[in-house]
């Protein structure tokens, strides 16, 4: 594609040099350019881009998007195209590069500070189930509609890759797409050039606050609500305090959802399902769709993720969303490392949890609470070079809501483990809670496994979906479910199966 017509309509501020040049790649990484592409310097946490325009030029890149004049260098046969700001540059490029795959199928972004994966799962699930090729991107990956996964770095990956996923999903014959939309995604830009047909808000709490994140709450907020600017149709859950303020300011069509009696979607009587391989909930719903909904996953945070999806889907009118295909959708909706249920031939409910702060750590043990009259026990640490109040109030939490917390390591980094679990320690002390401390977080899983008995609920939670630890050497492969079923083998070997005590 020529140069002129991937940057046109581009609000750029100068170009240098020829606008015919034929463009085979975009790339945003000098180490990745290749002849005749487009180079697209950003600015990061950690380095810029901008320092190393000489090298992707020498590595062939024929043009540059810049928003640097003084380069430093003299490039007499490449081509400088000069913009305010390169990420967002980026995205209108990328669009323009893969031809706009968003203007040719269903667009869906779902943002808020938790239930993103498990929201967008459902609506897959639903939509999948309905005979409507539907894929989703986000914190576990590109998920295609059988089921495979192309890893990501982030929840929300950078613009270029958006368009190319979105254009080969296109080329597949997808018809819809789910992105999840994370307030850093729509900071940097990434989902700028994409019109949502439909954009989903799931609640807010504090969260992504600090350096190289969002610097008050506030700001937090005002990036969730950007999304409601660039969508059709927007879809709230109204009992959330701080949605509701979006709601009331967006100027696109709105849909509620929720327990008040003022939403369009509504949940009600709510009752448990209690397996050990098994926790649900089961709700009736009301307002403009009714019908009795069996939910997979338990708590009423699971039920806001179901309205939610069943919103999204009504939204559609078509004709292959039957009550029936959201019925059976919801069913089958099961996100990894969201309060996974796993299967073992065990008499206690084993689950991996992606919670990894003191909001989701809180929900998750209020919510499981209810689920079991014997011992819940959680198992989890915090991460390196991380805010250190987060160790203390996960700790406080855990220490209050549990009936026995097992300390471990989650992706250390290069801070000693012990230094962590020092932190963690000392805020469980403060309201002596019975506590465990294994470094090793495979001892760590082992020893829960041990202790627990009959009707118990074990959490291991902060992990999720992640099969990797970051320690000192790196990031090394762990996979929580490969470490569970090593030890089922064991245990079952040894007959130690339910016979140990904490005592």
């Amino acid at each position: 594609m020529l140069l002129g017509k991937i940057v046109k309509n581009l609000d750029f501020l100068e170009v240098k040099g020829a606008l015919d040049l034929e463009i085979n790649s975009i790339c945003y990484d000098s180490r990745k350019a290749n002849g005749n592409c487009l180079y697209v310097p950003l600015e990061g946490n950690n380095c810029n881009g901008h320092d190393y325009i000489k090298e992707a030029v020498a590595c062939g890149a024929v043009a540059v998007l810049s928003s640097v004049r003084e380069i430093g260098e003299n490039f007499d046969n490449t081509t400088f195209v000069y913009v305010k700001n390169t990420r967002k540059a980026l995205a209108f490029v990328s669009a323009n590069f893969f031809c706009h795959p968003a203007d040719r199928l269903k667009v869906i972004g779902i943002t808020g500070t938790k239930g993103k994966t498990t929201a967008a799962s459902m609506v897959a699930s639903i939509l999948n189930q309905s005979q409507i090729k539907t894929a989703v991107v986000g914190t576990i990956g590109v998920i295609s509609s059988n089921g495979n996964v192309v890893k990501l770095n982030n929840t929300t990956p950078e613009s270029y890759e958006l368009q190319k996923y979105m254009r080969q999903m296109l080329n597949e014959n997808y018809e819809c797409v789910i992105l999840e939309i994370s307030s850093l995604g729509i900071k940097h830009h990434r989902t700028d050039a994409i019109e949502f047909d439909i954009g989903c808000f799931t609640n807010f709490s504090r969260d992504h606050i600090g350096q190289g994140e969002h610097k008050d709450m506030k700001e937090y907020l005002a990036c969730k609500a950007m999304l409601f600017s660039a969508c059709k149709t927007g879809i709230f859950n109204i009992d959330d305090n701080d949605v509701k303020k979006v709601y009331e300011s967006s100027t696109c069509e709105k849909i509620k959802f929720g327990f008040s009696k003022h939403a369009d979607f509504i949940a009600s009587n709510l009752s448990l399902i209690t397996k050990p391989d098994c926790l649900g909930t089961k709700f009736e719903l009301c307002g403009q769709r009714k019908m009795i909904i069996d939910v997979a996953v338990p708590g009423s945070f699971s039920v806001y993720n179901a309205l939610l999806a069943i919103s999204t889907c009504c939204k559609f009118n078509d004709r292959r969303i039957t009550d029936k295909n959201i019925k059976i959708g919801l069913k089958k909706a099961k996100t990894k490392g969201r309060v996974e249920v796993i299967d073992t031939p065990f008499d206690y409910s084993l689950i991996i949890d992606f919670a990894h702060n003191a909001v989701s750590m809180k929900n998750i043990l209020k919510t499981l609470r209810k689920y079991t009259k014997n011992q819940l026990i959680i198992m989890f640490g915090s991460g390196g070079e991380r805010s250190k109040t987060r160790r203390y109030d996960m700790g406080k939490i855990a220490g209050k809501l549990s009936d026995f917390v097992v300390i471990t390591s989650d992706n250390p980094r290069s801070e000693p483990p012990l230094d962590i679990i020092d932190d963690i320690k000392s805020s469980i002390a403060e309201i002596d809670a019975n506590y465990a401390v294994f470094p090793d977080r495979k001892d760590a899983i082992r020893y829960c496994m041990n202790i627990a008995k009959k009707g118990d609920i074990v959490i291991l939670a902060g992990k999720g979906h992640e099969d990797y630890q970051f320690t000192s050497k790196g990031k090394e492969h762990f996979d929580e479910r490969e470490v569970i079923a090593s030890f089922i083998k064991e245990f079952s070997k040894n007959q130690f199966i339910s016979k140990n005590s904490r005592d």
